[in-house]
């Protein structure tokens, strides 16, 4: 249970932290809130860096990915995930878990204890530092999830700075929504601010980590997260993710935010609840809140769907999981995810307090991923901030169909999200050509009046 009217007044008890003592009266107040706002909105943030553009962000629950669950462990698997085509990868917390109200045998990865130490559990300071190193000269890219809504119930905080907590009528720390395990912070307090920006500064100049993936970023005032981008980006270029879905955090600093719509309306259409053609209303809701270079986090997993919805094998089961994932790794301004153990894949629901080696050995989908994973990083088509235009190829409410340009360069995508065959037509111009069919090995011959079958969830990916 979230306290929301702390969080709608954490502008105002910023400005009014900045007061010197002997200012009072409304006239003076409103002057010095007026100077405040418009310093934070005179702040420059550098643009994103340019390699997220045609990257990919791979996440890793290190507890379950390996028997050991150690950054020693996981660094032996680096040269395969190379090999596959990751190139960005999120470490979930690496930080130790608090013990008050701990949630199963291990907690809340979420419930963090100390923001500027390691998981005794994953291995070292120094363990960590190397397993970034390796991953560096191997050519990947390194963001930790970064918890900056809530410590866990026992972090040091909540005695050395009681006031940088939200509390009830009676004093006592409230927990982010029922997340027992956490202690709501308070951004009222500008002390707290600076305490985190601090911390976040530590895992860049200690380990050289190269962004932050902000766990309930839309929790924490949008302010904040601008004051501190600016700051974080003035020691190095850094990947900022958000786990939110609103513009502002991108006009905040952040790079790239979550598609939870798409997502969420995927599994209806998966479902049969609805069909492909309602995703158009998904792509028109986007134009409404998001900028064309903006980039979107797309997925069919991530930790929270795996452990508690059964995302990717009850969601997407079987033959659908192909056409979606393909969806999630071409759709326009897209950033796409894999969820680590879905190469495998990993077909059930990971705990998330407890121990459960993914025990991966087989790979089965690697090289399904390895197929788009280096189409996108060859071809600009794909870039976050390439062109996209539907294009009609047979029934629209069960074949979702796409070009993507970018540079010259052009990816046809055609989709049969439905159970049933259809039969695709060519029908526009800009199709016409000899395009490589990517999973089939050979070129097919477009043009107009062209038609064949495909069947229920079956993909096409053609690049021109």
């Amino acid at each position: 249970m979230t306290s929301t009217i702390y969080k709608l007044l954490a502008g105002a008890a910023v400005i009014i932290s900045l007061l010197p003592a002997c200012v009072s009266g409304p006239e003076k107040d409103k002057k010095t809130e007026e100077e405040t706002v418009a310093a934070v909105d005179t702040l420059t943030i550098p643009p994103p860096p340019s390699w997220i553009k045609q990257s990919n962000v791979y996440e890793v629950n290190l507890r379950q990915y390996t028997k050991e669950g150690t950054f020693a462990a996981f660094a032996q698997s680096l040269p395969r995930l190379k090999a596959m085509g990751v190139e960005i990868l999120w470490f979930m917390p690496v930080t130790p878990i608090g013990i008050t109200d701990r949630k199963g045998t291990l907690g809340s990865y979420y419930a963090v204890a100390d923001y500027k130490a390691v998981n005794p559990e994953f291995g070292t300071i120094t363990d960590f530092k190397k397993l970034v190193s390796d991953a560096h000269a191997q050519g990947f890219k390194v963001i930790i999830d970064w918890v900056a809504n809530h410590t866990s119930a026992d972090h040091p905080w909540l005695k050395s700075h009681p006031d940088f907590y939200n509390r009830d009528s009676t004093g006592k720390a409230l927990s982010a929504f029922d997340w027992t395990d956490t202690r709501d912070l308070n951004y009222d307090n500008r002390e707290l601010r600076d305490s985190m920006i601090e911390s976040m500064r530590y895992w860049v100049r200690e380990a050289d980590i190269d962004g932050f993936r902000c766990d309930v970023a839309s929790e924490v005032p949008t302010d904040f997260w601008k004051q501190c981008i600016a700051r974080l980006q003035k020691d190095k270029s850094l990947f900022m993710l958000a786990e939110g879905e609103k513009g502002n955090l991108h006009e905040a600093g952040f790079a790239a935010t979550y598609g939870w719509d798409l997502f969420q309306h995927m599994k209806k259409v998966a479902a049969g609840q609805t069909n492909a053609l309602s995703l158009d209303s998904v792509m028109a809701r986007e134009d409404s809140m998001f900028s064309t270079n903006d980039a979107r986090l797309y997925f069919t997993s991530n930790h929270d769907e795996n452990s508690w919805n059964k995302s990717d094998f009850g969601t997407f089961p079987g033959l659908k999981h192909g056409a979606f994932a393909v969806l999630t790794q071409t759709m326009r301004g897209s950033l796409p995810l894999i969820y680590g153990g879905q190469e495998e894949p990993v077909l059930r629901a990971l705990p998330f307090f407890k121990k459960d080696n993914m025990n991966m050995k087989q790979f089965k989908r690697a090289a399904f991923y390895k197929t788009l994973l280096e189409l996108r990083k060859r071809n600009a088509a794909l870039a976050t901030d390439a062109g996209f235009r539907k294009v009609s190829v047979g029934d629209d409410k069960a074949l979702y169909a796409y070009l993507r340009e970018k540079d010259g360069k052009k990816v046809l995508v055609i989709l049969n999200l439905s159970a049933k065959e259809q039969t695709i037509t060519i029908k526009d111009e800009a199709l016409t050509g000899e395009p490589m069919n990517l999973f089939l090995g050979t070129k097919e011959p477009f043009k107009p009046g062209h038609s064949f079958n495909i069947e229920p969830w079956a993909y096409i990916v053609c690049e021109y």
